[in-house]
């Protein structure tokens, strides 16, 4: 199971074998937030409080293509059992 603060290995997509931290899970939808992964353009709009414009963020990703890394072994979970 995966759970905030654990790190992942992604599997697949443009991030494909890259770490990270999981920052944010998504129960329901079966999708997690990796620190500095999968980031996407967010456009701001301006208004009183906040300046507006072009942000980088984390997008989810779903579970299925995530993989847990054991900290100690620095391998990944099935690796380890080997």
């Amino acid at each position: 199971m995966i759970k905030k603060g654990y790190k992942v290995k992604v599997l697949v997509g443009k991030d494909k074998n890259k770490e990270g931290e999981v920052i944010e899970i998504d129960r329901p939808n079966y999708r997690a937030k990796i620190k500095e992964i999968n980031m996407v353009k967010k456009h701001i709009k301006t208004t009183k409080e906040k300046k507006g414009g072009i942000f980088s963020k984390e997008s989810f990703i779903h579970i299925s293509n995530l993989k847990l890394i054991d900290e100690k072994a620095k391998k990944t979970k099935k690796e380890a059992k080997k």
